[in-house]
């Protein structure tokens, strides 16, 4: 299985240390990753803000699942770049995420 880990922090870093001892023949690719996930896979030099470069990356490497780890992806809308590309994705819509990432739009939606 490949899988392709969005984000650079200990979220992440938790993600990829079970990810490998639950199949240590995973996969893992990380942008941008860290000196941790590094460790357990390949890291790519690509911020989480740059969702064009993400879903590149994404479609290059063709994983199993992408998993996004921080909440500027997620507002930013990576999630639904893509699934519009067919890359199965976990994480919220773009509007969904605004729940989290905004008080005022959660307040208006509440």
């Amino acid at each position: 299985m490949r899988i392709l880990l969005i984000g650079s922090g200990g979220r992440e870093h938790a993600l990829g240390l079970k990810l490998k001892s639950d199949d240590p023949d995973l996969l893992l690719h990380a942008a941008p990753g860290n000196p941790g996930l590094a460790a357990l896979g390949t890291c790519h030099d690509i911020g989480v803000d740059q969702i064009a470069a993400l879903v590149s990356l994404a479609q290059t490497l063709e994983p199993d699942l992408v998993l996004i780890g921080p909440e500027v992806p997620l507002t930013l809308g990576l999630v639904d770049q893509l699934a519009a590309h067919g890359i199965r994705v976990f994480g919220p819509s773009q509007i969904a995420a605004q729940l989290e990432a905004s008080k005022s739009y959660a307040k208006a939606v509440m």
